[in-house]
């Protein structure tokens, strides 16, 4: 499979997204699209991506940018997420991986000496034409969303 990279048509999304219903990148024409990849809901760090871009959409939305985090998991994991930790962000659920795949955050990972495949932390910003503007790579999760919000503004 070919890398993701800036400056190239973004991959399209049809996916179940949380509250039922679907995600569909050309739904959002006109907009920018944050997609946050991450590997498992209600886990530490990607709690706290979630709460931090939670925290400032009013704000990417203000920029003109709505934010979607996806992830292999169930569209009932992202509803028990959601209400457990109020987060007011779509999540849409990638159980079949082609989306993963498709933006290449499907990888090995290795922990502990044993290789599993898993999601890599990574974000990508969509432009309102659909073209990837920026890629953030194995994510730390610590001022991601504030960074995120300032690269979306400065499109």
């Amino acid at each position: 499979m070919a890398e993701l990279k800036e400056g190239q048509k973004a991959p399209e999304l049809h996916l179940p997204r949380d509250g039922g219903g679907e995600l569909n990148l050309a739904d959002l024409g006109g907009k920018a699209v944050v997609l946050y990849f991450y590997p498992k809901d209600d886990t530490k760090g990607c709690t706290l991506e979630a709460i931090d871009f939670s925290r400032l959409k009013p704000e990417f939305e203000q920029a003109g940018a709505v934010v979607i985090g996806v992830s292999p998991d169930s569209v009932k994991s992202h509803d028990k997420f959601k209400a457990k930790h109020k987060l007011d962000i779509d999540l849409a659920s990638d159980e079949q991986l082609s989306a993963l795949q498709a933006y290449g955050v499907w990888v090995e990972k290795s922990m502990y000496g044993r290789k599993y495949m898993g999601v890599e932390r990574t974000t990508v910003l969509v432009d309102k034409q659909g073209v990837v503007a920026r890629i953030w790579n194995k994510v730390k999760v610590d001022g991601h969303a504030e960074e995120v919000l300032a690269a979306v503004r400065s499109l």
